[in-house]
């Protein structure tokens, strides 16, 4: 049995929920099950296992051996006891939500969160009855005069998406602990490489596994891990609204996690990198990266993150909307996507890709220039991405 606690992040990404089950026909991968159902024999053991009183899988909907390892795997690199996933990162942040919150709770968070989170926000929980603070990102004092208000959730998002903005997890959450709130915390672009927020006072950690995890944009899911009280409501939410992982998915996703160290750490050295170039680039007005010692949350990243910075970072360029429209059709070396965290470069600017939800005067309030660049570093060698850079800045320069 895996020692979960006393292993490295590439070994418990390879091993981590594969040696809890014996796989089929004495398998070294974790097979697929395609089924919607399971038989069994006799209805006293068929009832047990639908009463949680036996180990098994009544219907895929609830429970899947594939989706199962998918979950185990992600615990143990989140350093968790329990995980429950979903058919997409949103579906994971929107079942947490919903989870737990209802008419008359409050809810504190940043203004510098993903769109799609951004839009529950302020569209979909305000006509439910539920209040929701948004405050400054890094305005400590703001976050925590509106915590100690009362709220029944802290949700953060650190780093930000494109902004690139760190948040102190733990001086956050001991205070939203004094109130009595669940802290919540998107850890999509950090991956439990960099940064395990439940060891930083948070109550559960989510993930579009889509990006950082699968690793290769071929698959979409969500998870999120905490404790087995928390996970069991939010997994009860989800098997009855129906937003299920699917087992080609979660498949996909255990396939993409074996390498998940090695694409990480690469991409963690190419982002800083490419950040150093960047910064003292001509047609460069600013760079947001939180492993530069320019990056005002600088100390803070170096407190809460180990291994590095990400492979996230954003930029802005001379000449703002107009000059990106320019340059970044000249790279030959990243896809305009909307995408993020996969081997392949991928770059854009928020109006069409993290806040395209959002109007330019929305992305505007939250801070977010029409003239930034969103830009995803893959594992490409570093060199030949300075140099694609290079090329392309020129029409810049």
């Amino acid at each position: 049995m895996l020692d979960k606690k006393n292993i490295g992040k590439s070994t418990q990404s390879i091993w981590g929920g594969e040696q809890e089950y014996e796989l089929y026909e004495r398998s070294t991968q974790v097979p697929v099950v395609h089924s919607v159902s399971f038989a069994y024999k006799d209805i006293d053991t068929w009832h047990k296992v639908a009463l949680n009183e036996a180990e098994g899988h009544i219907y895929s909907r609830n429970t899947n051996p594939t989706v199962r390892t998918f979950e185990d795997k992600v615990k143990v690199l989140e350093g968790a006891e329990a995980a429950t996933s979903f058919s997409s990162g949103m579906a994971a942040i929107s079942n947490t939500l919903a989870t737990f919150l209802t008419t008359g709770d409050r809810i504190v968070s940043i203004k510098d969160s993903y769109g799609g989170t951004n839009v529950i926000f302020n569209e979909f929980l305000p006509p439910l009855g539920i209040e929701v603070s948004l405050c400054e990102t890094g305005d400590y004092e703001q976050l925590e005069a509106e915590i100690s208000k009362g709220c029944q959730v802290l949700y953060l998002e650190t780093p930000t998406n494109p902004t690139i903005k760190i948040t102190d997890i733990k001086r956050l959450s001991l205070v939203a602990k004094k109130v009595g709130a669940l802290v919540v915390v998107d850890n999509t672009f950090a991956t439990p490489i960099n940064q395990n927020p439940l060891e930083l006072g948070a109550d559960i950690t989510l993930h579009s596994a889509s990006k950082y995890l699968g690793g290769h944009a071929d698959a979409l899911g969500g998870v999120i891990c905490g404790n087995q009280d928390l996970v069991k409501k939010v997994y009860h939410y989800r098997e009855i609204n129906g937003a299920t992982l699917a087992p080609m998915d979660a498949y996909s996703l255990l396939r993409g996690m074996k390498t998940l160290k090695l694409r990480v750490q690469r991409q963690n050295e190419n982002a800083m990198m490419i950040a150093n170039y960047l910064q003292n680039h001509p047609a460069v007005e600013q760079v947001n990266y939180p492993g530069l010692a320019s990056h005002p949350d600088h100390e803070i990243a170096k407190m809460q993150m180990h291994g590095g910075y990400g492979g996230m970072l954003s930029f802005a360029v001379k000449g703002g909307l107009d000059a990106i429209k320019e340059f970044l059709p000249k790279l030959n070396y990243a896809h305009m996507a909307a995408n993020l965290g996969c081997v392949e470069t991928v770059v854009g600017p928020p109006s069409t890709t993290s806040h395209v939800e959002c109007s330019a005067e929305e992305r505007l309030a939250a801070g977010i220039p029409e003239g930034l660049v969103r830009y995803s570093t893959g594992i490409e060698d570093v060199e030949d991405l300075i140099a694609d850079l290079e090329q392309a800045l020129k029409v810049i320069s």
